[in-house]
């Protein structure tokens, strides 16, 4: 009886994974079936693509940078304020640095939002 429960199990864990794996694997077979751009056009192509996906490593690499940039602002304004409500900062002192760390994040977005735009 035990066997027998272990073979079922056995059975119905494959056809979970075959369901499972099926779009995943459609979607390989798909992309083997339509060349792409770069296998249409030839070598000339394939340098341009590669220059082109460079272009767009740096302007991913650039993106997860100032994001990572914004988020670090933003949590040195949100410490900037606990500071003050704590009363480790003075009235003038906070408002000398949260005024210098937002004019940061502006000039971040700023950034952020150029080369959005360019891309």
């Amino acid at each position: 009886m035990s066997l027998l429960v272990a073979l079922l199990t056995l059975a119905l864990a494959t056809f979970v994974v075959a369901v499972v794996i099926g779009p995943l694997r459609a979607g390989s077979r798909a992309r083997a079936k339509h060349p792409t751009e770069v296998e249409r056009h030839g070598a000339a192509a394939d340098a341009g693509a590669e220059d082109q996906r460079a272009a767009i490593a740096r302007d991913e690499l650039a993106r997860d940078e100032l994001d990572a940039a914004r988020e670090a602002k933003y949590r040195e304004i949100r410490d900037c304020e606990l500071d003050f409500l704590t009363g480790k900062l003075s009235p003038e002192d906070y408002r000398a640095i949260d005024a210098q760390l937002r004019a940061e994040a502006i000039e971040i977005l700023d950034r952020f939002e150029r080369l959005t735009t360019d891309s």
